[in-house]
């Protein structure tokens, strides 16, 4: 059984994620565990200061925080009506990431699923700073899901490495197991610029034919300043259904957001962006 983080802030975008969550896993049995994390900080103003006690303060958001999170699971539970599926609800009063980190090593989470927000006027969709934080500082595989996105297939993955280090499949276990589930066309997309010659480094194509049975091959060469519209412009001519990655030690995920403010990440990722972590001693 598949236990699944779901943080939620209670957003419009939070909400779609945990929706996409129920029919991406419907024909599975999972634990869902919807998480709300509160920020003291966020909550402390002139206003408030005359509230007798902080812990007067701290019942009082918890309590509408967990109040909404049932909301959630009822309407959940009439829309969907899945017996495979159980629910239980957490509220924290934490940093942002060591909330979600803990939950995770509790509850011997296998995936975080979160959602991200849009970004008005410019055709862009952009990262969340909270976003950004999970994908670099949590152990766990991240699962994102651009804002109005709607689950309909996973017939085709593409997973872009730059080759820098080798793989271990103790990593992609639910890459594996979802390739199987939703007969997917698995593409590698080997990504080589000017400061990496990735062809040269490993020679991964062995791992993937092994692990992951017709897995396809493509190549790019490009410039470091045009990896991120090299990839949009692949993922969209081959009808792409999830884009993958691997954070590894030489990290893929802070070259691709190198450029500006992770905050302000203007590369249009508009299909669910699966980050491995970097968990095995090969990686």
């Amino acid at each position: 059984m598949k236990s699944i983080l779901l943080p939620t802030d209670f957003s419009k975008n939070s909400l779609n994620a945990i929706n996409f969550a129920m029919t991406f896993f419907k024909n599975q049995e999972c634990h869902f565990y919807i998480i709300n994390v509160q920020k003291a900080s966020s909550f402390i103003s002139d206003d408030m200061m005359v509230v007798s006690s902080s812990a007067t303060i701290y019942n009082t958001i918890v309590d509408a925080a967990k109040k909404s999170i049932r909301n959630i699971i009822t309407n959940i539970k009439k829309k969907y009506h899945n017996s495979k599926h159980t629910f239980h609800s957490i509220v924290d009063y934490d940093n942002f990431t060591d909330a979600l980190n803990q939950v995770c090593d509790a509850h011997d989470i296998d995936l975080i699923l979160m959602g991200t927000k849009g970004a008005s006027g410019l055709e862009r969709v952009i990262f969340g700073s909270n976003t950004i934080h999970v994908i670099q500082r949590c152990t766990t595989p991240v699962l994102v899901v651009p804002d109005g996105y709607k689950f309909t297939d996973l017939s085709k993955i593409v997973f872009a490495t730059t080759n820098l280090e080798p793989f271990a499949i103790e990593d992609m276990q639910l890459l594996k197991e979802w390739v199987r589930l939703y007969h997917s066309n698995l593409s590698i997309l080997h990504i080589a610029d000017q400061n990496h010659r990735a062809y040269e480094s490993y020679d991964n194509h062995d791992f993937f034919n092994t692990n992951f049975e017709n897995a396809n091959h493509d190549y790019i060469d490009t410039t470091q300043k045009d990896i991120l519209g090299e990839i949009y412009t692949y993922i969209h001519l081959n009808k792409t259904k999830m884009l993958v990655i691997k954070n590894k030690k030489y990290s893929f995920v802070q070259r691709l957001f190198a450029s500006n403010s992770l905050e302000n990440l203007a590369f249009k990722i508009d299909i669910p962006f699966f980050v491995l972590p970097c968990n095995s001693i090969l990686s």
